[in-house]
C-alpha cells in the first residue's frame, strides 16, 4: 500500500469514527424511562434486597420442618488391658470386655419441634411481613426513579427550548443592530442608539453561552440518571402537549395514596413484623417440646454388652421438654422491648400518612398553579409579541425611542421562556403528584 493511499484510508477511518460519534440518540419519555430502569444499579440493588429478604423468609420457615443430620466418626483408642474374670475353681480367665482400640460410627438424628410456644409461628410471620416490606421498598424505588427520569427528561427538554428562544431573541437583536445602523446612516438614530443594541446584542449572547450550558448540564444528569455513557447526545422525540389530566378530588387522592403508595404498604408490613416479635419474645414463657429419633451404627456399640469388634446398629425415640424456670425476667425485659417497637412502628407509619397528606395536598395545589401559570403565560406571549411588533413599526418610523424597542424584545423573549416554563413545570408536577399518590 502506497503511502497517499493510506493517508485516504486513514482519513476515511477517522471521518467515519468521527460521524459514527456525531451519532444522536432519539428517544421519547418512555424510552428514557425504559432505559432507566433497565440500567439502574440503585433499583437492582433494591431487587436483591428482595430476593435477600425471600431467602430469609424461607430459612425461618424451613425452621418449621423436621431437620435430618448424619455423622460419621472414627477414634484411635490406646490400647488398655482387656477386662477379664476368672470364676472360683477354675484357672480359665474370661475376656468379658476386651479393649477394642478402632471405634467406628455413623449416626443419623431427626429432630421435630413439637411446640416451640409459638415462636416459630412468630418467627415465620415477621420474616413473611419483612420480605413483603422489601418488596415494597422496590415498589417505592422504583416509582422514585421514574419520576427521577422524567423530571430530568423535561428539564432538558425546558433547557433546549429556552435555548432555541434565546438563539432567536440573538438573532432579533442582530437584525436590530443592523437597522440601527442603517437608520444612522440616514441620521434617524444616534450612535448612542446603536450602543444600547449592541450591549444588547452582548447580552443576548451571554444569554445564549448560559443556556448552551444549561443544556448540556440537563442532559448529563438525564444520561446519568439512565445510566448510559455522560456525552451521549440524546434527542428528545416527544414534545408536550398541554392535555391536562382529570384527577379525583383532594381527599379521594389523599386516601388512595394511602392505599396504594408501596412505602404505606411497606411500614404496615413492619408493623405486622413488630407484632409478630412480640409473640416470639413471648415464648420464653412456653415450655419447648420436640420430638428426636437416631439411627446408630457403630463399631463397636456402645449399648451391645459385652463390647464386640464389629459394626451393630441400634436406634431410639425419645421426646424432650424444656422450661426456662428462672431467668431473671429476661423474657419479660425481651417482650417489653417487642412492645415498645411495635409501638413505634405504628406511630412511624401514622407520622408516615400525615406526611403523605401534606404531600399530596402540595402535589396537588402546585399542579392546579402550573395549569393557570399556562393560560396566563400563552396569553403573555400574545401581547408581548404584538407589543414588538407595533413598537419596531414605530421604530422604524422614528416614532419610538431604541430603549422601547429592546425593551419590547426584552418582554417577548422573557414571555416566551415563561411559557416554556409553564409547559415544563405542569408536566413535571403531574409527574409529582401521580408518583406522590403512587402511580
Amino acid at each position: 500500500m502506497t503511502r497517499d493511499r493510506l493517508i485516504l484510508v486513514v482519513a476515511a477511518f477517522l471521518s467515519a469514527m468521527t460521524t459514527m460519534a456525531q451519532q444522536r440518540l432519539p428517544l421519547s419519555v418512555d424510552d428514557v424511562v425504559r432505559i432507566g430502569l433497565e440500567n439502574s444499579k440503585t433499583l437492582h440493588a433494591s431487587q436483591m434486597e428482595v430476593q435477600m429478604a425471600g431467602a430469609r423468609a424461607s430459612e425461618v420457615n424451613a425452621a418449621r420442618l423436621p431437620s435430618l443430620k448424619a455423622n460419621a466418626a472414627y477414634t484411635r483408642l490406646s490400647d488398655v488391658v482387656p477386662f477379664s474374670i476368672t470364676l472360683p475353681g477354675s484357672s480359665t480367665s474370661y475376656t468379658v470386655s476386651p479393649s477394642i482400640i478402632n471405634n467406628y460410627s455413623v449416626r443419623a438424628s431427626l429432630v421435630q419441634p413439637l411446640f416451640t410456644g409459638f415462636r416459630l409461628d412468630g418467627a415465620s410471620r415477621a420474616a413473611d411481613a419483612s420480605a413483603e416490606a422489601a418488596r415494597q421498598n422496590f415498589g417505592k424505588d422504583r416509582n422514585d426513579l421514574i419520576f427521577n427520569l422524567k423530571n430530568a427528561y423535561w428539564s432538558l427538554y425546558k433547557a433546549l427550548e429556552v435555548k432555541k428562544v434565546l438563539d432567536e431573541n440573538a438573532e432579533q437583536v442582530q437584525a436590530h443592530l443592523a437597522d440601527a445602523q442603517n437608520l444612522m446612516e440616514q441620521g434617524l438614530a444616534t450612535a448612542n442608539d446603536v450602543l444600547k443594541v449592541q450591549v444588547q446584542l452582548s447580552n443576548a449572547r451571554l444569554a445564549q453561552i448560559d443556556a448552551k450550558n444549561a443544556v448540556w448540564m440537563a442532559r448529563v444528569n438525564l444520561n446519568n440518571q439512565m445510566g448510559i455513557k455522560l456525552t451521549t447526545e440524546v434527542d428528545l422525540t416527544t414534545p408536550i402537549f398541554h392535555v391536562p389530566d382529570h384527577f379525583d378530588a383532594l381527599d379521594a387522592l389523599v386516601q388512595k395514596a394511602n392505599e396504594i403508595r408501596p412505602d404505606v404498604k411497606g411500614m404496615e408490613s413492619r408493623v405486622e413484623a413488630s407484632d409478630a416479635a412480640i409473640t416470639v419474645a413471648q415464648s420464653g414463657w412456653w415450655p419447648q417440646i420436640s420430638l428426636q429419633a437416631n439411627y446408630l451404627n457403630a463399631r463397636p456399640n456402645a449399648r451391645i454388652f459385652p463390647a464386640k469388634d464389629q459394626f451393630t446398629d441400634t436406634w431410639d425415640v425419645g421426646l424432650n421438654v424444656s422450661f426456662d424456670l428462672w431467668n431473671w425476667g429476661a423474657t419479660a425485659h425481651h417482650t417489653a422491648e417487642a412492645k415498645a417497637q411495635y409501638q413505634q412502628t405504628v406511630d412511624l407509619l401514622g407520622s408516615m400518612k400525615d406526611r403523605i397528606a401534606l404531600e399530596v395536598t402540595q402535589n396537588y395545589l402546585a399542579l392546579q398553579q402550573a395549569k393557570e401559570k399556562i393560560e396566563v403565560a400563552r396569553q403573555s406571549v400574545g401581547q408581548a409579541e404584538e407589543n414588538f411588533r407595533i413598537t419596531n413599526d414605530k421604530y422604524k418610523e422614528g416614532l419610538s425611542l431604541t430603549t422601547d424597542l429592546l425593551d419590547a424584545d426584552v418582554a417577548v423573549t422573557q414571555a416566551k421562556t415563561n411559557y416554556t416554563q409553564a409547559l415544563v413545570d405542569y408536566e413535571i408536577a403531574e409527574a409529582k403528584l401521580r408518583t406522590s399518590i403512587g402511580e
